[in-house]
């Protein structure tokens, strides 16, 4: 040590070194203060421990070590016996190699399986760009038309020596984005409409909000598909009809749209009054007030509730199997139909909800980023 800090250290005794706290601070006093501050927490600790060792263990071995991971051919049929004498000690991934293009893609025409591929890159391609703040302007709404009108040509064709496929033999993954996307993203604006609704001073427009949301909220969402789909098209005119995967979008957005009302809504309750107080004194319109100053503090305090309800939406798709839509899980189920691969179906679940697992996981990774972006935005 050198002198001039030997003699900063005697005038001044705090200012000399002194080594980390770790017995209050860092991962070592947290594991001290969470997973063993009693005998009885370290007891649990260690057979969570435990519990959680011997299960990786198993999983690995399952997943991995005794996989079987391809299995012969004999003409078209697989020959699925070395999977069967296993007996559950391995996983059989050969049917994820076998089925994963009917998972993923359903009954789409299997020479044409680059469309909906395609489809699913523009999905999230979609999804990245409307993540990036630079990207928060009004230059967004032509980037969305644009790109679910490619969708849409791509997944039916019919233009460009395309071949065209009908909606019945869309399936797998880009059913669940196409309904979870144009639902969430047309159910939220409707959200916002009606949250402001019940907290309006108009009589009409609060009771229709109100009535809205009630009954919504107090059916469950398969009944909504049902009624969609089947007791929908009985109040049309004669000889119209509305296509069957439109009718599950515009329930499931509707049911959404109450889901969302609610939690802008509680963001709307949260701001103090002197924030209304404040914009009125500045003599600011309704829509400037709402638009500036009350819309966007009250969506930041409410991003977690509201990417929880968007992550239950995005895997309440699976239900619209109940009107015969072949999603991407109904598609996972349909796969091990097949008498050869029956027997499997925990690989092609594993498989499905990884996938699931990523689009979630990435969901709720960005609003975590976004939300304390934000405040220290606001800190600022």
């Amino acid at each position: 040590m050198s002198d001039v800090t030997l003699n900063a250290a005697t005038a001044n005794p705090e200012a000399a070194p002194r080594t980390a706290p770790v017995a209050t601070t860092g991962a070592l006093a947290w594991a001290r203060t969470n997973l063993f501050s009693s005998w009885l927490n370290t007891a649990l600790t260690l057979v969570m421990a435990y519990l959680l060792v011997r299960w990786t263990i198993g999983f690995i071995d399952w997943a991995f070590i005794n996989a079987i991971w391809s299995v012969p051919m004999q003409g078209n049929v697989p020959q699925t016996q070395v999977c069967r004498d296993l007996e559950g000690s391995g996983a059989c991934w050969a049917v994820i190699g076998e089925k994963h293009r009917f998972i993923l893609f359903g009954t789409y025409p299997y020479e044409e399986h680059w469309r909906p591929l395609l489809v699913c890159a523009l999905f999230i391609g979609l999804y990245v760009v409307s993540a990036m703040r630079r990207f928060w302007s009004w230059v967004l709404i032509p980037i969305w038309i644009v790109t679910l009108t490619v969708i849409g040509v791509l997944m039916w064709g019919g233009i460009l020596g395309m071949t065209y496929v009908p909606q019945e033999r869309w399936g797998g993954l880009p059913i669940t984005l196409i309904l979870s996307t144009f639902g969430l993203a047309f159910a939220f604006p409707l959200a916002i409409l009606v949250a402001l609704g019940r907290r309006s001073n108009l009589p009409a427009i609060k009771t229709l909000c109100v009535l809205y949301v009630e009954l919504i909220r107090g059916v469950p969402l398969i009944s909504l598909l049902f009624m969609a789909s089947v007791m929908f098209p009985l109040f049309l005119p004669e000889g119209m009809n509305i296509d069957k995967l439109l009718r599950a979008q515009i329930a499931i957005t509707l049911f959404a749209g109450a889901y969302l009302a609610e939690v802008v809504r509680a963001g709307l309750q949260t701001l103090p009054r002197g924030q209304y107080e404040a914009a009125e004194a500045l003599g600011l319109s309704y829509w400037q007030k709402t638009g500036f100053i009350i819309l966007p503090q009250a969506l930041r305090l409410v991003i977690p509730p509201l990417v929880n309800t968007f992550i239950g939406f995005f895997k309440d798709t699976s239900l619209v199997l109940i009107i015969g839509i072949f999603d991407l899980l109904t598609a996972g189920k349909t796969a091990i139909v097949e008498p050869a691969w029956q027997g499997f179906g925990i690989e092609v679940y594993v498989f499905v909800g990884a996938i699931y697992l990523v689009f979630c996981f990435a969901m709720s990774k960005y609003s975590q980023g976004l939300e304390r972006d934000l405040n220290q935005h606001r800190r600022r």
